[in-house]
């Protein structure tokens, strides 16, 4: 066997070693109670990959002046939204904290000033999309910050620092929008705006071209990503799951929908960790 090809085995058994990162689309809250095509695609991929032992979410909901992780032991559920039904607000989801995964994540991302955060809990970015991809509420989870002074940039580089949180069998999600808008929500009816379709397309074919630089940079791509990211904060969480992504790792696209014109629902998961 000649040298390249026990190089590529190798580098393929320590890729099926890593657990996957996912990217989800989490839309409205109320798919927190709701059976649809959405949440039956999140389930649908929790069945195509080991259980984790932990999972660290970085949720478009938790903006921070700092960076901040979760540290409690039995963090709460946050109904962090208004003018929904009462049920929605009565659902809790218990999972359990875990305190060394916040402590080692403090210690990887050093230099940045990272700090336990023992007061916030599970935002509905993180739970409204786990309480379908694990019902049970049985797998520790901590919460990272969006430290809203920081630059795209700095938010990918902070996330390659957590690569070796893939090792040791945490899931690492982010929870946002790739396509959001909500000033220009179409109440109305179904139809999508352009705009939203062209952005949506564009983002994925950079995020299979590897064209990781010019996501970093989503600014620069257009007019159509200055309606579809208004804000920061929805798109942000996706420059983490781009910065732990290695070179050959498959992308898999599935949740391909937008709703309400202006919000995509895109979802992503990468590697090939499969059952």
């Amino acid at each position: 066997m000649e040298l390249d090809e026990i190089s590529i085995m190798k580098e393929e058994s320590n890729q099926l070693k890593l657990m996957p990162l996912l990217f989800v689309g989490h839309g409205n809250p109320m798919n927190a109670i709701q059976e649809n095509a959405i949440t039956q695609g999140w389930q649908k991929a929790s069945l195509t990959f080991p259980k984790p032992k932990s999972i660290l979410c970085i949720s478009a909901h938790w903006e921070t002046n700092g960076t901040y992780v979760t540290a409690a032991k039995n963090p709460k559920t946050i109904h962090d939204f208004y003018g929904f039904p009462k049920e929605l607000f009565e659902v809790e989801y218990p999972a359990p904290g875990n305190p060394e995964l916040a402590d080692d994540t403090i210690s990887m991302l050093k230099p940045n000033k990272t700090e336990p955060d023992t007061k916030w809990g599970l935002d509905h970015g993180c739970w409204s999309v786990l309480k379908h991809f694990y019902p049970q509420a049985d797998i520790p989870i901590v919460q990272l910050s969006l430290d809203y002074r920081k630059s795209p940039e700095m938010h990918y580089e902070i996330a390659r620092r957590l690569s070796p949180l893939r090792e040791k069998g945490v899931l690492i999600i982010g929870s946002g929008n790739i396509v959001h808008n909500l000033g220009l929500i179409n109440w109305q009816n179904d139809q999508t705006y352009d705009w939203a379709v062209e952005a949506n397309d564009k983002i994925k074919k950079k995020i299979l071209d590897g064209s990781n630089k010019e996501l970093i940079t989503y600014k620069n791509l257009g007019n159509e990503m200055k309606l579809a990211i208004p804000t920061p904060e929805h798109y942000l969480p996706l420059l983490y799951i781009l910065g732990l992504k290695n070179e050959k790792e498959e992308v898999l696209f599935f949740n391909e929908k937008i709703e309400l014109g202006s919000i995509s629902m895109t979802s992503i998961r990468i590697g090939n960790n499969l059952l």
